[in-house]
């Protein structure tokens, strides 16, 4: 059979490739009252944006644009092709709340405002080496923008990723990347083959042996995805107070945490070094990702089943839901400044993770996710736990041991959501396409 060969140079570079180390950036929103200066910020932000054959980790700076369902009507996108997106796109992220586990502190009642709203029409995601780099690029952005009067920007996150790559809670975060069929990228984990480019890309084939459904026309579709944004805040105080509450020792309190993740705060996973941290594996890409559950740790004894890191990620394991029909890829970033060491109060100060995922189903990859191995144990057998980091907390993980397991019980809410959009990221052709719009 022929190799599938992606159309890279369609392809907006911050779909595939994995964001270099360390970086500073910026997530910023825009309203659109005007259709036609929206689309004139699409021809002014096409400028900026290289595409996947084009990227480099030298880049002076990197763009990503992406639009909202209702971003797309804002600009005048044709009824036809806005009614050929998929449901869950229409609806919205805040629309979707109690699919994600989006309830309490976190339902859409407490968001960050203008998340979750009609007013988000267009995220756009820009991210530089420097500070210096992101400043030139967001000017430059900014002096396009200037006379286009039917554009506000309405909404600004700074983000950042450190040289160690610790995120609020302290462990090494964007490990975990999958290969993908024509790319040329290569997965992080050498035993997971490749997934098919129409898991990730819209117009090829996906694991089902199908070509999905896909907006229209297909300039418009093919080469996009979806892109999920949602801002994460981070209780560091909580998580660091209930792991010394619930150990007998420092040494017990990263073990714990460890247990929580599934890996140590170096990186070092459970899996290939379940007693103590190996830094040095934890460092080594070609190393701290190259492992799989089901033959080797199969009770969980290494590393806890319902684990973060094998929730998001069963790999071979069985669980509910073939995994390869639900991989993602997903990309975090910090905001906020991080908690000094050792400081067990909450000082008050917003912190936590930009979170991404990037695939073409909305609802078999993220939704999926979400629901059925963030939020639920069923899959886990383990039918009243969640996701011991990021679910909705009030529920007990349970740490496999010999003779006896480990129960713990009534965990904190450690992780809120402030806000979210689900967005669409078109293709370098299907931009210009919307920029030319009734032109």
């Amino acid at each position: 059979m022929t190799p599938i060969q992606l159309e890279l140079h369609d392809l907006q570079s911050g779909i595939l490739h994995p964001r270099p180390s360390p970086y500073v950036g910026a997530y910023l929103a825009f309203r659109v009252d005007a259709p036609g200066d929206g689309r004139r910020l699409l021809a002014h932000l096409e400028r900026f944006i290289a595409s996947a054959a084009e990227w480099s980790s030298q880049a002076q700076a990197w763009l990503t644009v992406t639009l909202t369902y209702q971003g797309l009507r804002a600009i005048g996108v044709p009824h036809a092709s806005l009614d050929s997106f998929p449901e869950a796109f229409k609806e919205g992220m805040a629309a979707r709340a109690e699919i994600l586990g989006d309830t309490g502190c976190s339902a859409p009642a407490n968001w960050e405002a203008p998340l979750g709203s009609h007013d988000v029409h267009s995220a756009i995601a820009a991210i530089a080496p420097d500070t210096v780099r992101l400043d030139v690029l967001l000017s430059e952005i900014e002096a396009g923008r200037r006379d286009l009067s039917g554009v506000v920007q309405i909404w600004r996150q700074d983000c950042y990723a450190l040289p160690t790559e610790r995120e609020a809670f302290g462990f090494k975060d964007g490990i975990s990347h999958p290969a993908i069929e024509g790319s040329g990228i290569p997965g992080s984990n050498p035993q997971e083959a490749p997934l098919k480019a129409g898991e990730f890309v819209l117009g090829y084939e996906n694991e089902l042996g199908e070509v999905a459904e896909m907006p229209q026309p297909a300039v418009l579709g093919r080469n996009g995805t979806f892109v999920v944004f949602r801002k994460l805040h981070q209780d560091v105080a909580a998580f660091r107070q209930y792991l010394r509450a619930n150990a007998t020792s420092p040494e017990d309190e990263e073990l714990l945490a460890a247990k929580f993740v599934g890996r140590w705060r170096s990186g070092a996973p459970l899996s290939l070094s379940p007693d103590r941290d190996d830094p040095a594996l934890g460092a080594d890409a070609a190393r701290n990702n190259d492992f799989l559950f089901q033959d080797d740790d199969p009770r969980g004894l290494k590393c806890p089943i319902g684990s973060h890191i094998r929730r998001m990620n069963p790999r071979d394991a069985v669980v509910t839901g073939e995994v390869r029909l639900h991989r993602m890829i997903r990309r975090g970033t910090n905001y906020g400044p991080h908690m000094p060491e050792g400081v067990l109060e909450d000082d008050g100060k917003d912190r936590g993770l930009c979170f991404v995922f990037v695939g073409a189903s909305l609802t078999r990859q993220f939704e999926f996710v979400q629901q059925q191995w963030v939020n639920d144990g069923r899959a886990f057998a383990a039918p009243v736990e969640k996701d011991p980091l990021i679910g909705g907390g009030g529920c007990p993980f349970t740490v496999p041991t010999r003779p006896i397991r480990r129960r713990l019980q009534g965990l904190p809410r450690f992780v809120t959501t402030r806000g979210g959009e689900y967005c669409f990221a078109p293709s370098l052709s299907a931009l210009r396409w919307l920029s030319e719009l009734h032109s």
